[in-house]
């Protein structure tokens, strides 16, 4: 039995996570955020997970750096999706899945534009365990800093919702 680059690399992964926030909106910042990333812990360690994150955005097709891809033209096809309902989102890419709960100020905000800024951090984030609180700072020096920012693959994409 062989196995494909790309599952060998999906399998490095370890635990995807994923984050919503939004910036401040009395400063007229409130685009919501959706961030995804890797805690490190694959079964061959960080750097292998990391090489893992950069090989699926390149598989998939979502450049990494300062480039945004456009993902509101044609959403039911894009290889990002993310669906909201109530406050769980779903964020799906090809073969893989992950889910949060958002913030009510972030749904409000994704259901009034539509779309949400995502990004798909190739680094590590180890901190950031689901279900423990990540405080403003520690997001800022995570999501603010500019090796992280220029390691991600970034795009604008629909926000689908399930009707109720």
């Amino acid at each position: 039995m062989t196995s494909t680059q790309a599952e060998i690399d999906r399998s490095q992964l370890g635990t995807l996570s994923v984050l919503a926030w939004i910036g401040d909106p009395s400063e007229g910042h409130d685009i919501p955020y959706l961030l995804a990333y890797t805690l490190g812990d694959g079964p061959q360690g960080r750097e292998a997970g990391e090489r893992a994150a950069r090989g699926l955005l390149e598989e998939i097709g979502l450049p990494i750096g300062d480039v945004v891809m456009d993902g509101t033209r044609s959403p039911r096809t894009f290889a990002v999706q993310i669906l909201l309902a109530g406050n769980q989102v779903a964020l799906t890419l090809p073969g893989l899945n992950a889910t949060c709960t958002a913030p009510d100020e972030w749904v409000a905000a994704a259901v009034e534009s539509g779309q949400a800024y995502f990004l798909f951090a190739t680094r590590a984030w180890p901190e950031a365990v689901p279900g423990k609180p990540v405080t403003p700072e520690l997001l800022q020096a995570f999501a603010g800093d500019e090796e992280v920012l220029t390691s991600s693959a970034h795009c604008v994409l629909t926000v689908q919702s399930l009707q109720q």
